[in-house]
């Protein structure tokens, strides 16, 4: 089974997080053995479920009764998409871990994280045709994926540019990781019988969440401890610059310091890297990125305070305050 503390961690909605877990194990299985074994080890290092409990959560806002099986399926159908979507990033990035231990292509090759990426891709869509009462429910997946995978081509695009700037940065963000924050929030809300109005708040709130965490991570990355973090070191090498350096490199005396060594680009040497970090701390980029998190989970919150109060609310708000003050 999947490693998470759903019933602890979420216990409003615990047993249906387990339920969530129970269809994706029961969902990845191949007559495959390398190929069941990447599955099992991918699902076997443990995600934060925090797709699906957005699902759960929304819909529970709206109606605390619902509890069904097309509810769960959707929450499960989110969550395989992210883990598809995860498995291939780290085959283009060439990523040697994830969620702290050996990725996927690193330890089984390219080739069975690829397929173990398609694979994941085909049950996904064997949720949704299960799940999806209408034309409309297609629509709005397929338009989730292309927006996920529109971020991903920005960030490819603008590798190595130091020219990018906070919009282009925005932009790719908003894709690749706030639009299944955006459909969770949304599709949980809407099969709990939401109003027009009370759909518009909770895609709003996960699209905003969505950029929040992604800001916070970047974040995190160069600020979590004294040495440089892992993700910093892969995603300078491969030119992926997250939202530190990006606003570092707005500030003159920063830029100046910063181009020469970026120009390197996969030359970099560690002591780069490290050089790197320290003059990105020293810009006050990092105080910067933590109130543009700030704004963005504020937006999420008013959009919050506009669906109907009570217990799961409360909770949605304490979560969303956690995430501001989360560790590595």
């Amino acid at each position: 089974m999947i490693n998470f503390n759903a019933p602890s961690d979420y216990p409003l909605i615990g047993k249906q997080l387990v339920q969530v877990n129970r269809v994706i194990n029961q969902r990845i299985n191949t007559r495959y053995p390398e190929l069941q074994d990447a599955l099992r080890t991918m699902a076997s290092h443990g995600g934060k479920y925090i797709r699906p409990t957005i699902v759960l959560l929304m819909a529970r806002i709206i109606d605390p009764s619902l509890k069904n099986e097309r509810l769960i399926k959707v929450a499960a159908s989110i969550e395989i998409l992210h883990m598809a979507s995860l498995i291939h990033d780290d085959v283009i990035d060439d990523s040697p871990k994830r969620r702290g231990a050996v990725s996927i292509q690193s330890r089984f090759g390219k080739d069975i994280a690829v397929y173990s990426g398609d694979l994941l891709f085909t049950v996904f869509f064997d949720l949704l045709t299960e799940t999806a009462a209408d034309r409309a429910s297609f629509q709005r997946n397929a338009h989730a994926m292309r927006h996920v995978l529109n971020g991903e081509l920005g960030q490819m695009a603008e590798r190595f540019d130091i020219h990018q700037g906070l919009t282009n940065y925005l932009r790719n963000v908003n894709g690749k990781t706030a639009t299944l924050f955006w459909l969770a929030a949304g599709e949980g809300a809407r099969l709990a019988g939401a109003t027009n109005r009370q759909i518009f708040c909770a895609r709003s709130f996960g699209r905003n969440i969505g950029i929040s965490f992604q800001m916070l991570d970047d974040l995190l990355d160069y600020s979590s401890g004294d040495s440089l973090n892992k993700p910093v070191m892969e995603d300078l090498s491969t030119g992926v610059y997250s939202l530190p350096l990006l606003l570092a490199l707005q500030h003159a005396d920063a830029a100046k310091k910063l181009k020469p060594l970026l120009a390197k680009k996969r030359q970099l040497t560690a002591d780069d890297m490290v050089t790197i970090q320290q003059i990105v701390k020293a810009s006050g980029a990092l105080q910067e990125a933590e109130q543009l998190a700030t704004k963005f989970t504020n937006k999420a919150l008013q959009r919050l305070h506009e669906l109907p109060a009570g217990p799961t609310r409360k909770l949605i708000h304490e979560l969303t305050i956690s995430m501001l003050h989360r560790n590595k």
